[in-house]
């Protein structure tokens, strides 16, 4: 063995996760088919068996890119969740306007993320929301205090400036946009059948938000003005 390693100097031991040229493909189609599961059955009732049979591989080839299923996991995390919303966290990091400009970068920037990614909204609630979730624990790690921490800090100092209203509170700002993107992107199934709305897509969602931040229902606001106004 070793006068063979002696004569093949360039050959190199099969190492876990690491494809060689030509395989990154392969890797890809896996964690695509895993996530695939993760978003039918969740992360807890998926096995690496079942992903392999989604992926039409053997499950010795799941194995030998990614050893086991927390690796797999991890690979989910690294190589599908953080790079997705990498550019809002730089966006956001890098802004220094208004709220109503940091509202609107939050906003377009998770309509760029669902459009770019449609599975992360429903991975998101089932995995990261939900008590239990497999991949709240990452999140929270890598990704979470990245975003909302700082969007709440700009809040805060755009508040402390005058900026800001005075009654709103900085950290339930940013529950309120999270709810106001990543919600109905992960509802979408449900309301597009409820109101059989296949013309509201992602982008409409997005326009309808900017226009709820930036308007409120103020037709409704007029209305009432108007009618306190009337002569009796």
């Amino acid at each position: 063995m070793a006068a063979a390693r002696r004569q093949n100097p360039g050959r190199r031991a099969r190492t876990v996760g690491r494809p060689r040229a030509g395989k990154a493909d392969v890797r890809a189609n896996l964690i695509d088919a895993a996530i695939g599961q993760f978003i039918r059955v969740g992360i807890r009732a998926t096995s690496l068996r079942v992903v392999a049979e989604a992926a039409g591989v053997t499950p010795a080839m799941l194995h030998y890119y990614f050893g086991d299923k927390q690796q797999l996991i991890l690979a989910v995390v690294e190589e599908r969740l953080l790079p997705a919303l990498a550019p809002m966290r730089a966006g956001v990091a890098a802004a220094d306007g208004s709220p109503d400009e940091l509202a609107d970068l939050f906003v377009n920037g998770i309509g760029a993320v669902v459009a770019a990614h449609p599975w992360l909204p429903a991975l998101w609630v089932r995995e990261v929301l939900c008590e239990g979730g497999a991949l709240r624990e990452h999140m929270f790690r890598h990704a979470i205090p990245q975003v909302p921490q700082l969007l709440a800090q700009r809040f805060a100092t755009a508040q402390a400036q005058g900026r800001l209203a005075p009654d709103l509170d900085p950290r339930l700002l940013v529950v309120s946009l999270v709810g106001l993107t990543l919600f109905p992107a992960a509802g979408a199934p449900i309301w597009r059948q409820m109101f059989e709305a296949d013309d509201l897509d992602e982008d409409a969602l997005r326009r309808h938000t900017l226009a709820l931040l930036a308007h409120g229902m103020g037709a409704r606001r007029r209305g009432r003005r108007s009618a306190r106004r009337r002569p009796r």
